[in-house]
């Protein structure tokens, strides 16, 4: 298998010669990693529980962890959804690499179409899935969004097709009417939908909608075909639990549970019991929100960028990404990710993502550095 070097190590290289403005202190917007810090009660519960390690934890998950998630599910979306159609995983990293796999394993050509630019798993997954790629592009013209009435020849052919909204990393987001097109196309094209939701609960004006909830107004009450994923990484600051669940079409979760009895990644029990009370409180998620809320209040105010309805990554455009961003390290000692690392085609040289995961002190000095260089840019033309 031949797998796409992954965008931070492409990073180091395109930054390895590079000597940064000493004197700035070093500043790093690159990952979507949180840098706020994980609530004290969910680190209490991990440490009362450690004696747990001498157990062996269940590949279906304990109990008091789908209890929660299947909770959350219930409160944030109001769709009660049974035990069989939601498996806790050890965060979603996992299952986007594997579940292509399970699915595609007894396709003779297996064909998998996912949104473009996009998280890299899931091109792993299609590489070790053996599977032809198709890209859903997402484009400044179609305000970065994937409508399926404009790809109804490669859906027609598809297997299996990934979208993510919220997405990462343009920040757009599709509605309920957007995401029930997406769910009329994979019945009427027949092919397995996943949406990668770890970004839904990262909202500032509105909730974001799921894909169920999509399914469930289209009268797929059973998610025939559907699957949705979610995360406590981004919404508790915790990604260190790596807890997740995939939840939908029990008729496929119940064969891909016996998969996973194999893969052997079930979450050790102290993780679990901590992500528990982390998917049972919403207080932390709402002053998080509020703290990303300020950062795009600031980028607003800085750099004139639209804050989005959901995530905290700024998609910005700019004349070449991989120039800029090499200036961006030598000249302001701040590092982003060029849009072509997370992309193929015709995204190479347009935009830079910036994940706004810091403080507001230090979210507003990397706004103002990067404005800066973008006057400094404009001024040498």
């Amino acid at each position: 298998m031949q797998f796409e070097t992954y965008p931070f190590e492409k990073l180091n290289t395109l930054l390895e010669n590079i000597t940064p403005n000493k004197k700035l202190e070093p500043l790093t917007l690159t990952i979507g990693e949180p840098q706020l810090e994980t609530p004290k009660f969910i680190q209490e519960e991990l440490c009362y529980t450690s004696s747990l390690l001498k157990k062996y934890p269940k590949s279906a998950g304990e109990d008091i962890l789908k209890t929660s998630q299947i909770n959350f599910v219930k409160k944030r979306f109001n769709i009660e959804l049974q035990s069989s159609q939601i498996i806790p995983t050890f965060g979603t990293r996992e299952v986007l690499f594997n579940l292509p796999q399970f699915l595609l394993f007894d396709k003779k050509e297996p064909i998998m179409a996912f949104t473009n630019p996009f998280y890299q798993i899931y091109e792993g997954a299609a590489i070790a899935s053996r599977a032809k790629i198709f890209h859903l592009n997402l484009t400044k013209e179609n305000s970065f969004k994937a409508d399926p009435n404009n790809y109804k020849e490669i859906l027609q052919k598809s297997d299996l097709v990934i979208i993510n909204f919220p997405n990462n990393p343009t920040a757009s987001s599709l509605n309920l009417d957007e995401l029930r097109s997406w769910v009329r196309a994979s019945r009427e094209c027949d092919f397995v939908l996943i949406n990668d939701e770890c970004y839904s609960e990262i909202f500032f004006e509105k909730p974001s909608p799921s894909l169920l909830e999509a399914s469930l107004m289209e009268g797929n009450k059973n998610f025939e075909n559907i699957l949705v994923l979610n995360s406590i990484s981004k919404r508790s600051s915790a990604p260190g639990l790596r807890s997740g669940f995939v939840a939908g079409d029990e008729k496929i979760l119940k064969k891909y549970l016996k998969y996973r009895t194999y893969v052997g990644c079930a979450s050790p029990l102290p993780l679990q019991f901590a992500a528990s009370i982390a998917w049972s409180d919403e207080e932390h998620v709402e002053r998080n929100r509020e703290v990303y809320r300020k950062n795009f209040v600031l980028a607003k105010d800085i750099l004139g960028v639209t804050i989005p309805e959901s995530t905290f990554y700024i998609w910005l455009e700019v004349e070449d990404d991989l120039e800029f961003t090499k200036k961006l390290y030598e000249k302001k000692n701040l590092k982003v990710i060029p849009g072509s690392f997370l992309s193929r085609g015709e995204f190479k040289t347009k935009h830079i993502r910036i994940a706004l995961v810091e403080s507001e002190e230090k979210t507003k000095e990397a706004l103002i550095r990067i404005k800066e260089l973008l006057k400094e840019e404009k001024d040498d033309k």
